[in-house]
C-alpha cells in the first residue's frame, strides 16, 4: 500500500499527458484509500438494555437500529436483561427489528441476566437468538399489573431438572400437552378479556418463531403456562441460537451464519468488528422517567392545579410556571402511553366538580360526585388492553384522599365565613356605639369607628352622650340613646 501511494503521487508529479490520463491515478488513489478505509471502519453498534421495556427503551433502541443503519454497520448487538414491558413499546421494537436491514443479535448478558416477558419475544424475533450461560428466559404470559409499564412481572424461575423414570417423564409430557391445548387456563376460565390477550399474545409469539425456525411449541407454552428455561435448556429445545460466554466468543460462533433480513439472505462476516456503544441520551433518560405512569399521573394533577392556582390568584407567577411545566411533559408522556381519554375526562370533571362545591355549595353532592369521579377516571386513566399498564392503587388513593380532603377544607372554610358575623358594610353598624359629638334636639353628628357620622335621634342628646345605632338610612344613622344597666 505504501509503495502504492508513492507510485501514484509520483505519477501525479512527473505526468505531462493531460485530460484522463492526468486525472487517472488520482482517481485510483482516491477510491483505493476510501475502499480500504471503509473495510478498516467495519463496526457492530451495541446498544445496552438493562431495565423494564417502555417507551423510553423503545425510542433508545429505534434511534440505535437507525444510526446503524446510517453508519452501514455490519451488525447490531442488543446486551439485554429485562424482567418484562410494556406491550406496545415491545411490539414497536419488534417491527423496528424485522424491519432493519443490519442483522440484529439480542445476547441476553451478564451471567444471571434474564429476558423474561416482553424479552422473551424479542428474543424470538432478533436474527440471532443468544445468551450467556447462567440466564433465563420465559414467563411470558399477559397479565394486568399496576405500577411500572410491563405485561408480566417475570420474576418466575427456570424450570429445574431432575431424575425420573420414563413412565413419569411420559405422563408429565401428556399433562403438559393437554394443558397447553386448552384456551389459556393460566388466565381463569371465566375471564374472557384475559383470554383473549393470551390467545393474541400466543399467536403473536408463534408468528415470530416460525419466521425465524425456532421452537414454537415452547413459545406456545411459555405464554400459556409461564414457563421457562435456562440458557442451555433453550439452546437444546431449539429456542436460541448461541451459548456465548462473552461478546468475542459471540461473534466468533456466528461468524458465517446466514440470516434472513429485510434486504435479503446475509452471511454474516464478523471478523475485526469494533464494537460501537450508543449510550440513551438525555431525551432517553427524561422520556424514561416521565413515561412512568404513576410519574406522568403526578405531572398531570400537577399542571391541572398549577394552572387552577394561578387562574384563581393572577399574578403570584409561580404555581403558573409550574403547571405549564408539569402539563406539557404529562401531556408528552401521554403521546407514547395508551391513554383512555374517557378516565382523563373523568379526572378533569371531578376536579371541576370539586372546585364548584367551593364556590357553589351544595351540601357535599358536587364534592362526592367529584371524588367518585377522580377516582374512577384515574383507575381507568390508562388504556389496559393496548398496554397492560396501570397507575398505582396506592397512589390513587392517597392522591384521591389529599385532593377531597384539600376541597373540603375549603368549603368548610367557606362556610364557617358565612356563619361569622358581618364586620363592614350598613349590617355591621347596626348595634354599633356611637358618642354624641355636640348637643342636638333631634339631628347632629356621631362618632362611630374611628369616623363622624351624621345622625338623628327622637331623643335630645347632649355631647358626650353614649348612643346605640338602631338603624341606617343612607349615609345618616339612627340612633338611640344607650341605657346604662342598674346594679
Amino acid at each position: 500500500w505504501q509503495s502504492f501511494m508513492k507510485t501514484g503521487l509520483k505519477s501525479i508529479k512527473t505526468t505531462r499527458y493531460t485530460g484522463l490520463r492526468g486525472i487517472l491515478p488520482v482517481l485510483l488513489l482516491v477510491f483505493s484509500t476510501a475502499v480500504l478505509s471503509a473495510d478498516s471502519l467495519r463496526t457492530a453498534v451495541l446498544l445496552r438494555v438493562n431495565d423494564a421495556i417502555g417507551p423510553a427503551t423503545s425510542d433508545y433502541i429505534q434511534r440505535g437500529l437507525d444510526q446503524a443503519q446510517q453508519d452501514r454497520a455490519a451488525l447490531v448487538i442488543l446486551q439485554l436483561d429485562t424482567p418484562g414491558g410494556l406491550d406496545t413499546a415491545m411490539r414497536r421494537i419488534i417491527r423496528a427489528i424485522i424491519a432493519s436491514p443490519v442483522p440484529v443479535v439480542i445476547y441476553v448478558s451478564p451471567s444471571g441476566a434474564r429476558a423474561a416477558s416482553a424479552g422473551t419475544y424479542m428474543l424470538y424475533a432478533a436474527h440471532i437468538a443468544a445468551m450467556a450461560p447462567a440466564t433465563n428466559l420465559g414467563a411470558a404470559t399477559p397479565v394486568q399489573i399496576g405500577g411500572l409499564p410491563g405485561i408480566e412481572p417475570g420474576n418466575e424461575q427456570p424450570e429445574q431438572t431432575k431424575p425420573v423414570d420414563k413412565q413419569e417423564a411420559e405422563k408429565k409430557k401428556d399433562k403438559d400437552d393437554k394443558t397447553a391445548s386448552k384456551p389459556a387456563p393460566a388466565a381463569g376460565h371465566g375471564d374472557t378479556m384475559t383470554r383473549k390477550m393470551v390467545n393474541d399474545a400466543v399467536a403473536y409469539i408463534r408468528s415470530l418463531a416460525e419466521m425465524r425456525g425456532r421452537n414454537a411449541d415452547w413459545a406456545e407454552k411459555a405464554v400459556r403456562q409461564a414457563a421457562s428455561l435456562s440458557a442451555e435448556q433453550a439452546l437444546a429445545q431449539g429456542v436460541i441460537d448461541v451459548v456465548a460466554t462473552d461478546i468475542p466468543d459471540l461473534l466468533r460462533q456466528i461468524n458465517g451464519r446466514k440470516v434472513q433480513t429485510s434486504d435479503g439472505e446475509k452471511v454474516l462476516d464478523t471478523e475485526g468488528l469494533q464494537l460501537k456503544l450508543i449510550e440513551p441520551d438525555w431525551r432517553n433518560e427524561l422520556l424514561s422517567i416521565i413515561t412512568n405512569p404513576n410519574i406522568a399521573y403526578i405531572l398531570m394533577l400537577l399542571g391541572i392545579y398549577g394552572l387552577f392556582f394561578e387562574l384563581a390568584n393572577p399574578g403570584f407567577i409561580l404555581p403558573g410556571v409550574i403547571g405549564a411545566i408539569s402539563l406539557l411533559l404529562a401531556l408528552y408522556a401521554m403521546q407514547v402511553l395508551p391513554i383512555n381519554y374517557a378516565g382523563l375526562g373523568l379526572i378533569i370533571l371531578g376536579i371541576a366538580f370539586m372546585i364548584g362545591e367551593t364556590f357553589m355549595p351544595s351540601f357535599g353532592v358536587l364534592g362526592i360526585g367529584g371524588i367518585v369521579s377522580f377516582v374512577i377516571g384515574s383507575i381507568i386513566l390508562f388504556d389496559t388492553n393496548g398496554g397492560n399498564v396501570a397507575i398505582s392503587v396506592p397512589l390513587i388513593v392517597a392522591v384521591s384522599l389529599l385532593t377531597a380532603g384539600f376541597f373540603f377544607f375549603v368549603m368548610h372554610v367557606v362556610i364557617r365565613s358565612f356563619r361569622k358575623p358581618v364586620v363592614s358594610g350598613k349590617e355591621q353598624m347596626v348595634g354599633s356605639l356611637a358618642e354624641v359629638q355636640h348637643g342636638f334636639n333631634r339631628d347632629g353628628q356621631v362618632f362611630v369607628h374611628g369616623e363622624i357620622w351624621q345622625a338623628t335621634s327622637d331623643t335630645p342628646m347632649q355631647a358626650g352622650d353614649k348612643a346605640v345605632v338602631t338603624g341606617m338610612d343612607g349615609l345618616v344613622l339612627q340612633i338611640e340613646p344607650l341605657k346604662e344597666k342598674q346594679p
